[in-house]
Protein backbone atom coordinates (compact mmCIF):
# COMPACT_ATOMS: atom_id res chain seq x y z
CA UNK A 1 0.00 0.00 0.00
CA UNK A 2 1.27 3.53 -0.65
CA UNK A 3 1.86 5.58 1.90
CA UNK A 4 1.41 9.35 2.43
CA UNK A 5 4.04 11.72 1.76
CA UNK A 6 2.36 14.65 2.70
CA UNK A 7 -0.65 15.82 4.96
CA UNK A 8 -1.70 18.92 5.78
CA UNK A 9 -5.04 20.04 8.06
CA UNK A 10 -6.29 23.15 8.07
CA UNK A 11 -3.13 24.59 6.64
CA UNK A 12 -2.98 28.81 6.89
CA UNK A 13 -0.31 31.30 5.90
CA UNK A 14 -0.33 34.59 6.23
CA UNK A 15 1.85 37.56 5.19
CA UNK A 16 1.74 40.40 7.42
CA UNK A 17 3.05 44.05 6.98
CA UNK A 18 2.50 47.25 9.18
CA UNK A 19 -0.39 48.05 7.19
CA UNK A 20 -1.63 44.79 5.29
CA UNK A 21 -2.60 41.30 6.17
CA UNK A 22 -2.42 38.92 3.32
CA UNK A 23 -4.25 35.55 3.84
CA UNK A 24 -2.31 32.91 0.78
CA UNK A 25 -3.21 30.14 2.21
CA UNK A 26 -6.66 29.15 3.81
CA UNK A 27 -7.40 25.79 5.66
CA UNK A 28 -5.60 24.01 2.75
CA UNK A 29 -6.54 20.72 3.73
CA UNK A 30 -4.41 17.66 1.75
CA UNK A 31 -3.00 14.29 1.12
CA UNK A 32 -0.40 13.27 -1.69
CA UNK A 33 1.31 9.33 -1.73
CA UNK A 34 4.50 8.72 -2.33
CA UNK A 35 4.68 8.30 -5.80
CA UNK A 36 1.78 10.58 -6.97
CA UNK A 37 1.93 13.39 -9.61
CA UNK A 38 -0.17 16.12 -8.93
CA UNK A 39 -0.66 19.51 -10.76
CA UNK A 40 -1.68 22.59 -9.07
CA UNK A 41 -3.68 25.28 -11.06
CA UNK A 42 -5.39 28.28 -10.41
CA UNK A 43 -5.61 31.63 -11.34
CA UNK A 44 -1.93 34.02 -10.74
CA UNK A 45 -1.69 35.05 -6.78
CA UNK A 46 -4.28 32.28 -5.82
CA UNK A 47 -1.50 30.73 -3.81
CA UNK A 48 0.38 27.88 -5.93
CA UNK A 49 3.58 29.25 -5.38
CA UNK A 50 3.26 29.61 -1.62
CA UNK A 51 2.00 25.99 -1.37
CA UNK A 52 5.20 24.66 -2.90
CA UNK A 53 7.15 26.42 -0.57
CA UNK A 54 5.43 25.71 2.49
CA UNK A 55 5.30 21.65 1.49
CA UNK A 56 9.23 21.97 0.10
CA UNK A 57 10.16 23.86 3.72
CA UNK A 58 11.56 26.88 2.47
CA UNK A 59 8.64 29.25 4.37
CA UNK A 60 6.65 27.55 7.59
CA UNK A 61 2.98 27.50 7.61
CA UNK A 62 1.09 30.57 9.69
CA UNK A 63 -1.22 27.69 11.31
CA UNK A 64 -2.53 24.36 10.84
CA UNK A 65 -0.92 21.03 10.19
CA UNK A 66 2.02 19.71 7.92
CA UNK A 67 3.28 16.74 8.58
CA UNK A 68 6.29 15.16 5.95
CA UNK A 69 6.83 11.61 5.84
CA UNK A 70 4.82 10.82 8.94
CA UNK A 71 6.67 13.64 10.87
CA UNK A 72 5.19 17.04 12.20
CA UNK A 73 7.60 19.65 10.65
CA UNK A 74 5.40 22.71 10.52
CA UNK A 75 6.58 24.35 13.62
CA UNK A 76 10.40 22.88 12.85
CA UNK A 77 13.18 25.85 12.91
CA UNK A 78 15.04 27.05 9.96
CA UNK A 79 17.49 24.24 10.46
CA UNK A 80 16.05 21.75 10.86
CA UNK A 81 13.79 22.34 7.67
CA UNK A 82 16.90 22.64 5.79
CA UNK A 83 18.31 19.17 7.06
CA UNK A 84 15.14 17.37 6.05
CA UNK A 85 14.35 19.28 2.74
CA UNK A 86 17.96 18.53 1.44
CA UNK A 87 17.95 15.02 2.49
CA UNK A 88 14.11 14.39 0.35
CA UNK A 89 13.31 17.46 -1.68
CA UNK A 90 14.46 18.60 -4.91
CA UNK A 91 12.73 21.88 -6.40
CA UNK A 92 12.76 22.80 -10.04
CA UNK A 93 11.96 26.79 -10.64
CA UNK A 94 10.79 28.79 -13.68
CA UNK A 95 13.79 30.94 -13.65
CA UNK A 96 16.15 28.30 -13.72
CA UNK A 97 18.09 30.05 -10.58
CA UNK A 98 21.40 28.73 -11.32
CA UNK A 99 24.40 30.13 -10.43
CA UNK A 100 26.08 32.22 -13.13
CA UNK A 101 29.64 32.17 -11.68
CA UNK A 102 29.58 28.07 -11.45
CA UNK A 103 29.88 26.06 -14.47
CA UNK A 104 27.19 23.31 -15.44
CA UNK A 105 29.21 20.59 -14.08
CA UNK A 106 29.72 22.95 -10.84
CA UNK A 107 25.83 23.88 -10.61
CA UNK A 108 24.87 20.46 -10.42
CA UNK A 109 27.07 19.27 -7.79
CA UNK A 110 26.45 21.68 -5.68
CA UNK A 111 23.95 19.48 -3.68
CA UNK A 112 26.03 16.30 -3.31
CA UNK A 113 28.40 19.03 -1.72
CA UNK A 114 26.00 20.36 0.48
CA UNK A 115 25.44 16.65 1.58
CA UNK A 116 28.83 15.62 2.16
CA UNK A 117 29.23 13.01 -1.08
CA UNK A 118 32.74 11.41 -1.27
CA UNK A 119 34.60 13.39 -4.72
CA UNK A 120 34.30 9.99 -6.59
CA UNK A 121 30.83 9.89 -5.86
CA UNK A 122 30.42 13.03 -7.13
CA UNK A 123 31.71 12.64 -10.15
CA UNK A 124 29.91 9.94 -10.76
CA UNK A 125 26.50 11.05 -10.02
CA UNK A 126 26.96 14.40 -11.91
CA UNK A 127 28.26 12.63 -14.85
CA UNK A 128 25.27 10.18 -15.07
CA UNK A 129 22.48 13.07 -14.41
CA UNK A 130 24.16 15.41 -17.35
CA UNK A 131 24.45 12.36 -19.45
CA UNK A 132 20.50 11.22 -18.78
CA UNK A 133 19.57 15.70 -19.23
CA UNK A 134 21.75 15.09 -22.93
CA UNK A 135 23.99 18.43 -21.43
CA UNK A 136 27.39 16.20 -20.77
CA UNK A 137 28.82 18.08 -23.37
CA UNK A 138 27.89 21.63 -22.19
CA UNK A 139 29.48 20.78 -18.37
CA UNK A 140 32.40 23.10 -18.70
CA UNK A 141 29.95 26.56 -19.68
CA UNK A 142 28.40 28.54 -17.79
CA UNK A 143 24.33 29.11 -17.52
CA UNK A 144 24.74 32.45 -19.94
CA UNK A 145 26.05 30.51 -22.59
CA UNK A 146 23.43 28.30 -22.69
CA UNK A 147 19.99 28.08 -24.14
CA UNK A 148 16.74 28.25 -22.06
CA UNK A 149 16.00 24.41 -23.08
CA UNK A 150 19.30 24.00 -21.78
CA UNK A 151 19.36 25.57 -18.53
CA UNK A 152 16.03 24.64 -17.38
CA UNK A 153 17.73 20.54 -18.24
CA UNK A 154 20.41 21.41 -15.97
CA UNK A 155 18.22 23.10 -13.19
CA UNK A 156 16.75 19.83 -13.89
CA UNK A 157 19.85 17.68 -13.42
CA UNK A 158 20.51 19.39 -10.14
CA UNK A 159 17.18 19.24 -8.53
CA UNK A 160 17.72 15.05 -9.05
CA UNK A 161 21.12 14.43 -9.08
CA UNK A 162 20.46 13.46 -5.45
CA UNK A 163 17.64 11.24 -5.97
CA UNK A 164 15.00 13.17 -3.93
CA UNK A 165 11.87 11.57 -2.99
CA UNK A 166 10.09 14.50 -4.13
CA UNK A 167 10.05 17.13 -6.88
CA UNK A 168 8.77 20.23 -6.44
CA UNK A 169 8.28 22.11 -9.89
CA UNK A 170 7.22 25.89 -10.13
CA UNK A 171 6.02 26.46 -13.36
CA UNK A 172 8.97 24.55 -15.04
CA UNK A 173 7.76 24.97 -18.45
CA UNK A 174 7.17 28.89 -18.17
CA UNK A 175 10.16 30.11 -19.59
CA UNK A 176 10.39 27.67 -22.55
CA UNK A 177 8.97 27.38 -25.89
CA UNK A 178 6.80 24.77 -26.88
CA UNK A 179 9.52 22.06 -28.12
CA UNK A 180 11.71 23.10 -24.90
CA UNK A 181 8.68 22.55 -23.35
CA UNK A 182 7.20 19.44 -23.62
CA UNK A 183 11.06 18.28 -23.18
CA UNK A 184 11.10 19.38 -19.67
CA UNK A 185 7.58 17.97 -19.30
CA UNK A 186 9.16 14.50 -20.44
CA UNK A 187 12.12 14.44 -18.46
CA UNK A 188 9.98 14.95 -15.27
CA UNK A 189 7.53 11.79 -16.87
CA UNK A 190 10.18 9.99 -16.41
CA UNK A 191 11.20 10.80 -13.32
CA UNK A 192 8.00 9.94 -12.03
CA UNK A 193 8.06 6.31 -13.83
CA UNK A 194 10.83 5.82 -11.62
CA UNK A 195 9.53 6.62 -8.39
CA UNK A 196 9.97 9.78 -7.49
CA UNK A 197 6.68 11.75 -6.22
CA UNK A 198 6.14 15.11 -7.94
CA UNK A 199 4.04 18.33 -7.33
CA UNK A 200 4.13 20.75 -10.23
CA UNK A 201 2.24 24.14 -10.45
CA UNK A 202 1.32 24.76 -13.84
CA UNK A 203 -1.15 27.49 -15.99
CA UNK A 204 -0.93 25.07 -18.95
CA UNK A 205 -3.79 22.56 -18.58
CA UNK A 206 -1.91 20.38 -21.31
CA UNK A 207 1.12 19.92 -19.07
CA UNK A 208 -1.46 18.98 -16.57
CA UNK A 209 -2.63 16.20 -18.30
CA UNK A 210 0.51 14.64 -17.28
CA UNK A 211 -0.31 13.65 -13.54
CA UNK A 212 -2.56 12.04 -11.90
CA UNK A 213 -4.58 14.20 -9.82
CA UNK A 214 -5.31 18.12 -10.53
CA UNK A 215 -6.02 20.27 -7.61
CA UNK A 216 -7.41 23.80 -8.10
CA UNK A 217 -6.83 26.66 -6.03
CA UNK A 218 -8.79 29.88 -5.56
CA UNK A 219 -7.96 32.73 -3.32
CA UNK A 220 -5.96 30.19 -1.19
CA UNK A 221 -9.07 27.77 -1.50
CA UNK A 222 -8.95 24.10 -2.74
CA UNK A 223 -12.03 24.41 -4.27
CA UNK A 224 -11.60 21.01 -6.19
CA UNK A 225 -9.71 18.00 -7.63
CA UNK A 226 -9.99 15.87 -10.61
CA UNK A 227 -8.28 12.46 -10.80
CA UNK A 228 -7.16 11.77 -14.23
CA UNK A 229 -7.98 7.94 -15.24
CA UNK A 230 -6.26 8.78 -18.31
CA UNK A 231 -2.69 11.13 -18.29
CA UNK A 232 0.09 11.71 -20.31
CA UNK A 233 3.61 9.41 -20.50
Amino acid sequence: MEELMIKTKDLKKVYRTEEVETTALNNVNLEIKEGEYVAVMGPSGCGKSTLLNVLGMIDKPSDGEYQFLGEEVGRYSERQRANLRKNNIGFVFQSFNLIDELTVYENVELPLLYLGYSSSERKKRVTEILEQMEIIARKNHFPQQLSGGQQQRVAVARAIVARPKLILADEPTGNLDSAHGEEVMRIIGELHETGTTVVMVTHSPAYAEYSHRVIHLFDGHIVSENIQEEFKI
